[in-house]
C-alpha cells in the first residue's frame, strides 16, 4: 500500500513540474491578470473617446477594445496551454464559412450597422421615430438598434429593418415647428380668428418669434373652414408648447364665442340648396 502511495506520488509530482501543468498554471494566471487588464483598458478607452467625441463613438471604442482584448487574451492562453495555431485558424476559416451561410440576415445587419454608423442619422440620446414606434436611442451597436420607448419599454430593432424603412429623428435639430389643425364655422370672420391664434402664439413664453408663427388655411370641409395654426419652439418644449397651445385655443375660443364645429349633415329636397326644415317635438305621452 505505501509502496502505491509513493508511486502516485511521485507520478502527481512529475506532472506537476511537467511542462503541461506549468503551461495549465500560466494559462490561469495569464487568465487571472488579462481579464481585469482588458475590461480597464476597455473602460478607459471609452472615457477618452467620451470626453473627445459622441457617446456612440465611445461605445464602440469600448466595446472594440474589450473584444479585441478579449481576443488577444485568448490566443495567449491558447498557446501557454501548447496548442498549435494553424489547426485551429485552418478549422476556424472553415467554419467562418458555414457560419456565413447560415447567418445571412447577420451579416445583412452587420452591414447596415456599418452603413448607420457611418452616415450617422442619429445618435445616441436622439429621439426618433421607426416603424411607428418613438423612443430615446440607447445603443447603435452593429447587429440592432436599442430603444426606450415613452412608457420605458426596451425595443430592439435590426439594423436591416432601420436601413430599408423611413426613419424620423425628431431631436436632431434644435428647434421644431408644432402644426395644429384647427377648424372654425363658417359664419366666423377668418380675420379675427387668425388674429386671436397669432395673440395667442405672441403671448406664450415657449413660443418663438423667429421664425414667425403662422396661420394658413387649408380649404373647406365639410362642416368647418380648415386653418394650419404653426408656431416654433425649442424642442425639448416641443410637447409642452402643444399641449398648452391646444388649451389656450379651446379657452380664448370659448370667451371670444368662436365655435369649433362637429361634423354634421343637411338633407335636401331638390336640385336647390336649401335643406328640410326639421322640427323637434317631445314624445306623445302614454
Amino acid at each position: 500500500m505505501l509502496d502505491y502511495l509513493l508511486t502516485q506520488a511521485h507520478a502527481l509530482w512529475a506532472w506537476l513540474t511537467g511542462p503541461t501543468a506549468t503551461g495549465v498554471l500560466r494559462a490561469l494566471v495569464t487568465v487571472a491578470v488579462g481579464l481585469p487588464l482588458v475590461a480597464l483598458v476597455a473602460r478607459r478607452a471609452g472615457g477618452w473617446f467620451r470626453r473627445r467625441q459622441s457617446a456612440q463613438n465611445a461605445m464602440l471604442a469600448e466595446k472594440a477594445a474589450y473584444y479585441g482584448g478579449l481576443a488577444v487574451l485568448t490566443v495567449m492562453v491558447v498557446q501557454e496551454l501548447g496548442f498549435s495555431l494553424t489547426p485551429l485558424l485552418g478549422a476556424a476559416g472553415v467554419a467562418g464559412v458555414a457560419l456565413g451561410f447560415a447567418a445571412q440576415t447577420s451579416v445583412s445587419n452587420l452591414i447596415s450597422g456599418l452603413f448607420l454608423i457611418a452616415e450617422k442619422p442619429f445618435q445616441v440620446g436622439d429621439v426618433v421615430t421607426m416603424g411607428g414606434r418613438t423612443g430615446t436611442v440607447l445603443s447603435i451597436d452593429l447587429l440592432s438598434v436599442k430603444l426606450r420607448l415613452l412608457d420605458n419599454a426596451y425595443v430592439r430593432i435590426p439594423n436591416e429593418v432601420i436601413i430599408k424603412n423611413e426613419m424620423a429623428n425628431v431631436t436632431r435639430f434644435p428647434i421644431r415647428r408644432v402644426d395644429l389643425n384647427i377648424g372654425v364655422a363658417y359664419k366666423e370672420d377668418i380675420r379675427r380668428v387668425r388674429g386671436l391664434l397669432l395673440d395667442m402664439a405672441w403671448k406664450h413664453p415657449l413660443c418663438l418669434m423667429e421664425p414667425e408663427p403662422q396661420v394658413n388655411m387649408v380649404g373647406f370641409g365639410d362642416s368647418s373652414m380648415d386653418l394650419l395654426f404653426a408656431v416654433w419652439t425649442a424642442t425639448p418644449d416641443y410637447l409642452g408648447l402643444r399641449n398648452a397651445m391646444l388649451e389656450e385655443v379651446k379657452r380664448r375660443f370659448d370667451e371670444e364665442g368662436i365655435e369649433i364645429p362637429y361634423p354634421h349633415v343637411s338633407i335636401c329636397r331638390g336640385p336647390g340648396t336649401e335643406p328640410f326644415p326639421v322640427q323637434v317635438v317631445s314624445p306623445p305621452h302614454g
